[in-house]
């Protein structure tokens, strides 16, 4: 199961840099393509921080924590990931969504967003965001559902 981690993760990279290719080579910054009227549009937008724009401009911050999380990502996948396939996906979105936005922080100096859903007043976003709140929301399925099988086995 490690190679479905790994797989997914190349899956979640490629998306992700194609369409973060497309908005840069389509849209100016700032701009926007509606897509579903009042509810999704493409907006081109560039994010020197983390999510919602915090801690702006601390690149080598984010750098160093990347380096950091990519090794334990790694770790685990190597160690864990052929324990189950909830616990390979779960790291192979995260793992794809990190390095996305790794990509662009150390080759574009700030991370390409494009996704705007103003009816629900939310920050720009880009696939690697998705990939990675879709995987922390599967990791945290994984450790509520092995937490169940751990107590279960102790109590019979």
């Amino acid at each position: 199961m490690r190679k479905l981690a790994y797989i997914l993760a190349i899956a979640i990279i490629a998306l992700d840099q194609w369409s973060k290719y497309l908005v840069v080579t389509k849209l100016s910054i700032g701009t926007s393509r509606v897509i579903i009227p009042d509810y999704l549009y493409f907006t081109s937008h560039r994010n020197e921080g983390a999510a919602w724009g915090i801690l702006q401009g601390k690149m080598w911050f984010f750098y160093i924590i990347t380096i950091i999380v990519l090794g334990v990502i790694f770790y685990y996948i190597q160690k864990h990931a052929n324990d189950s396939v909830l616990l390979a996906i779960s790291l192979g979105l995260v793992l794809g969504g990190t390095i996305g936005n790794f990509y662009d922080r150390f080759f574009r100096h700030a991370v390409v967003d494009f996704i705007h859903t103003p009816l629900f007043d939310f920050p720009i976003f880009n696939v690697a965001d998705m990939a990675l709140c879709f995987g922390v929301g599967c990791l945290i399925l994984y450790i509520l559902l092995d937490e169940k099988k751990r107590k279960n086995s102790l109590n019979g």
